[in-house]
């Protein structure tokens, strides 16, 4: 096949090309390289195409190889995809330095906020947070399922106001 007529039986295939490779890759950007690299590869290589072969199967089959052969090279070197719009923020654990000085802080401030609470409210909501299980805080304090779960809901809205009056989540809704 000459290259006259190979770039116009290439261009009629365009379209199902690019949906391929979006089907395969998932991002647009990822599948416009996926379609070029067939592109390039296809052009350089249409002599070893048969006069009487299917080109959208070897199309294809050259399009899924070039992704799966990439797949594979990603997966070696260790490098994950996240196609989200901050995946800068991914690569830069290196670059920062743990504080917590404001997360003591703010905690100090719930602690001292839960000690305010009545009995009732601050002990099932201090054991939730302790790991204990519903089931769990019911039998310790001898009390029905419903009522543990409904003293837990409203010491969560009682804390989300005080901290909210702390200036901590200036846009927490009240429950």
């Amino acid at each position: 096949m000459s290259t006259n007529n190979f770039a116009i039986e290439f261009d009629k295939l365009s379209k199902y090309l690019m949906g391929f490779a979006y089907k395969l890759t998932q991002d647009v950007h990822q599948a416009e390289d996926l379609f070029q690299d067939t592109a390039l590869r296809a052009f350089r290589y249409r002599e070893k195409l048969a006069a009487d072969s299917n080109l959208r199967a070897w199309l294809s089959t050259i399009m899924k190889n070039i992704f799966i052969n990439n797949f594979r090279a990603q997966k070696r070197r260790g490098k994950v995809f996240d196609h989200s719009v901050d995946d800068f923020l991914l690569y830069q654990d290196h670059l920062s330095a743990a504080n917590e000085g404001d997360m003591n802080l703010a905690m100090n401030d719930v602690v001292g906020l839960i000690d305010r609470l009545d009995e009732k409210y601050s002990v099932p909501i201090l054991m939730l947070h302790q790991g204990y299980k519903y089931e769990e805080i019911c039998q310790h304090l001898d009390m029905p399922l419903g009522t543990v779960k409904s003293r837990i809901y409203i010491a969560r809205k009682m804390l989300k106001r005080s901290i909210k009056e702390l200036n901590y989540l200036p846009t927490v809704q009240a429950c």
